[in-house]
């Protein structure tokens, strides 16, 4: 049976004043999302790197293209040699491998036996962007 547009919405109140005659929108259940990555830094952020839909977030993913192609290129090129490299605890990020290569690869690592857990103050991209 195929689902009607009527059927994957669900009704929300609206607040805003210049719908004031109209006081229930529809929103659809299933919104669309989009997958990005930043680096955010006292000196500013690099530019998003978008992540094509479907693209599963590994650890060779996110080392190799993530932070081997974009974002430790952008933070070199914004902060030369002088930075240190934190993240936060989703499973890519510590993986042993992608471990490995930021101890090697960024002159200043916090390993993530260091990281506390969930952060709003160091993590700024999951709350703010």
């Amino acid at each position: 049976m195929e689902n009607t547009d009527s059927e994957r919405s669900r009704v929300c109140p609206t607040w805003k004043p210049e719908e004031a005659e109209r006081v229930l929108c529809t929103r659809y259940t299933f919104s669309k999302s989009v997958m990005v990555s930043v680096a955010v830094s006292i000196l500013g952020t690099t530019e998003l790197m978008f992540i094509e839909p479907g693209v599963k977030i590994n650890g060779a993913y996110y080392r190799d293209v993530l932070l081997g192609q974009h974002l430790l290129p952008a933070i070199r090129s914004e902060a030369g040699d002088f930075f240190t490299f934190q993240q936060d605890n989703a499973a890519a990020h510590r993986a042993g491998d992608t471990v490995k290569f930021l101890s090697r690869s960024t002159p200043d690592f916090i390993s993530p036996l260091l990281w506390p857990p969930i952060s709003p103050d160091l993590n700024p991209v999951h709350y703010e962007v």
